[in-house]
């Protein structure tokens, strides 16, 4: 049996610290973003990244985009680190899709000017080839040929976000990073875009990393998931596996807090104390046990190990005792 293939992005033990600014009496404090975790994507997963905003899960993807330096770790792309490689070459190969189309599109700039970027700066074909290539790729994202002069405001979130797609696709990367790619768009639109993304990656043999805090998206797309919290992956495995059987109590936590259509049942509970960790002060041990209500003695004083098994990885006491 051969080995398999290296991760085409790959996370080895990385951490990113920020430092905070100091006062005139007051040292200054640095604060954990990315907490010592490991995470691979291999070529043709929807990898999906899931926790409460601000866990951390936009500062993977700068690390991942080379936007931010590991404080600690190494961050790998298709087995080469991604510190030897030019921004220019993770260009080509990862390309993101932010948030929110509204300020990740240049206001000051046509459509056809925004899309064809990337084929300037790689300096891919001629301007009337590159005019052509534009055209046909808003037209497979399910735009038409005529907003190619137009500008963002004039066009509607949901037109936004596609011609970010459309500009992301231009230059045929293998990867495309998407960062929470919905949820600034009407819950009418979101399920448009998602359906996109999920036509492109099989035409185009895309591998995705989606961030996202919204499980629902991640289950319905996403062939393995990751579960952050604090910076640090609590739980990784088969996506199904994972949202059917979760085994962490912050997971569990975060699947019984998912709204449903049955206005019987009222809101639902999640089970975890009300009060976030203040990074600045972290916890000590497992960061989860202020909130857990399933934490034993030793959670308040030893961080959990990483247990690995048949059906992933889960970091809690309960597994590793």
């Amino acid at each position: 049996m051969s080995a398999p293939a290296d991760p085409v992005l790959e996370l080895r033990s990385v951490t990113r610290r920020f430092e905070g600014r100091a006062g005139l009496f007051r040292r200054s404090q640095s604060t954990t973003a990315v907490d010592d975790i490991s995470l691979a994507l291999r070529s043709g997963e929807v990898l999906g990244l899931v926790g409460e905003s601000g866990c951390g899960k936009s500062t993977v993807a700068k690390l991942l985009l080379g936007l931010l330096e590991p404080t600690s770790g190494e961050v790998f792309v298709g087995g080469q680190l991604l510190k030897d490689i030019s921004a220019r070459e993770i260009s080509r190969k990862i390309q993101p899709v932010f948030q929110d189309p509204y300020s990740s599109l240049n206001p000051r700039q046509r459509i056809a000017d925004i899309v064809t970027l990337p084929l300037r700066v790689h300096g891919i074909a001629d301007r009337a080839t590159q005019r052509e290539m534009c055209a046909a790729m808003l037209e497979r994202v399910g735009l038409p040929k005529r907003i190619l002069g137009a500008y963002p405001n004039q066009l509607s979130g949901g037109q936004r976000q596609r011609v970010a797609i459309a500009r992301a696709l231009i230059i045929k990367p293998s990867v495309l990073i998407l960062d929470e790619p919905t949820s600034a768009l009407d819950v009418s639109v979101q399920s448009q875009i998602l359906n996109l993304l999920m036509d492109l990656r099989d035409e185009y043999g895309l591998t995705y990393l989606m961030i996202s805090h919204n499980l629902a998206v991640v289950e319905a797309l996403a062939t393995r998931a990751a579960v952050m919290y604090f910076g640090r992956i609590v739980e990784e495995g088969p996506a199904d596996f994972l949202f059917q059987s979760p085994r962490h109590p912050y997971t569990q936590a975060l699947l019984a807090a998912v709204l449903t259509a049955d206005v019987d049942l009222g809101l639902p509970e999640t089970r975890l104390a009300d009060e976030f960790p203040d990074p600045r002060n972290p916890p000590s041990g497992c960061s989860l046990h202020p909130r857990c209500k399933s934490r034993l003695d030793i959670c308040s004083s030893t961080r959990p190990s990483t247990v690995h098994d048949e059906s992933g990885s889960v970091e809690c006491h309960l597994y590793s005792a």
